[in-house]
């Protein structure tokens, strides 16, 4: 009797999870065998069955359950309310916005709009201050800033657009992929941020949040083959990261934790959020893992190692030569005359001063203005979900 002939490897279309169309493999069962097999011997039992070695590679593509971005969600929350404690502001300030609340109540909208601590209580939390980097070795302050946010409003911002791209990178990609991407973007933030602005503090996730951003850039382009609708997706995330970016050239804005940030993810994207192609997974399901060399199709294409290789490479050396220049007190601007414009662009509305503020983005005419457009990007990031 001949033998049965091998099922095809069968694909569908279905929405992704950005509602762009992916192709996922959907015949990951093995075929029956044509007549029951002999039972196994012990040594065997420590073998790999086939659907264990499905499993193992079809969990590129499940869907997670996201609990890591819900939790760093309320520990940015539990860090305001904590610092609004310490804050005090009955006790160290003639008047204080919303004095019911006793000492959680805000400090004078004069010195921070945006509902929250003074800059000395912000410093005192952890904030970003480049002096005591260096000089007093408080190397923890380049990632406690990004647990801080300048008042109610910068927290609301912040989280809101957390809450809209983590859930769903985490849904797609894991806690640990994303939970790393998450917090190492935020250092590279701190780490560009302290190099180039180096008289002010400067708190908050928006580095972390661009570095989510830029994985998101990334990943669609390292898994180009398996999208479809792939350039309109590309369109609509190039437009909200250029409009996000530009927002930084408001004066008060730490625009430099941005870029670092969204730099630090898009090589970051490229190293942990590459996926097998499809084609190889069902073919190492249907064949129970037993196809030649000669016949299968590689894991992954060629371009997707060649930009994980120099994706790694530049992380290591960026931030090799990022934290050598920081502890020895270089200042970027001494070796860069124009950088200082990619924060603050000075016009007859505004002039990019650097006296201390309480922090980056919380003080200045120009925050209400700059609170609003924060909104206005995070209506936007959610109909890019959506749509």
């Amino acid at each position: 009797m001949a033998d049965p002939e091998r099922p095809s490897d069968i694909h569908i279309r279905v929405p992704s999870r950005r509602q762009t169309s992916m192709i996922h493999p959907v015949d990951l069962e093995t075929p029956p065998p044509p007549s029951p097999a002999p039972a196994p011997p012990a040594s065997a039992a420590t073998a790999r069955s086939p659907s264990a070695m499905c499993s193992r590679e079809v969990k590129h593509f499940k869907q997670w359950f996201p609990w890591l971005i819900p939790t760093f969600v309320v520990s940015c929350v539990v860090m305001l309310v904590i610092t609004m404690y310490v804050n005090d502001c009955p006790k160290n300030s003639v008047s204080c916005v919303a004095g019911f609340l006793g000492r959680f109540s805000f400090q004078p909208f004069k010195e921070n709009p945006l509902l929250g601590p003074s800059s000395s209580t912000l410093e005192k939390m952890g904030a970003l201050d480049v002096s005591k980097v260096v000089h007093k070795h408080q190397w923890w302050r380049l990632f406690t800033c990004m647990w801080l946010h300048g008042g109610v409003f910068h927290l609301l911002a912040n989280m809101l657009s957390l809450l809209v791209i983590g859930i769903r990178l985490e849904q797609e990609f894991g806690f640990v992929r994303i939970g790393l991407l998450y917090l190492i973007s935020g250092l590279g933030g701190s780490l560009l941020s302290s190099l180039f602005i180096q008289s002010n503090i400067s708190v908050g996730a928006s580095g972390a949040l661009f570095g989510l951003l830029g994985g998101m850039l990334s990943e669609l382009i390292t898994n180009w083959t398996i999208y479809a609708n792939k350039v309109s997706a590309l369109l609509t995330l190039v437009v909200i990261i250029a409009i996000n970016l530009a927002v930084g050239i408001l004066p008060h804005v730490d625009n430099f934790a941005h870029i670092g940030g969204f730099l630090s993810g898009v090589l970051l994207g490229f190293v942990f959020l590459i996926r097998p192609q499809f084609g190889w997974v069902s073919q190492r399901c249907a064949s129970h893992g037993s196809l030649s060399a000669s016949t299968s199709t590689p894991k992954f294409k060629m371009y997707q190692c060649i930009l994980w290789v120099v994706s790694l490479i530049l992380l290591i050396v960026g931030f090799t030569v990022g934290l050598v220049m920081l502890f020895r007190g270089v200042d970027a601007n001494d070796h860069c005359s124009w950088c200082h414009y990619l924060s603050c662009i000075p016009t007859s509305r505004w002039s990019c001063n650097t006296q201390p503020l309480s922090c980056l983005v919380s003080s200045g005419n120009t925050c209400p203005f700059f609170v609003s457009l924060q909104f206005f990007y995070l209506f936007i990031s959610f109909q890019y979900g959506e749509s």
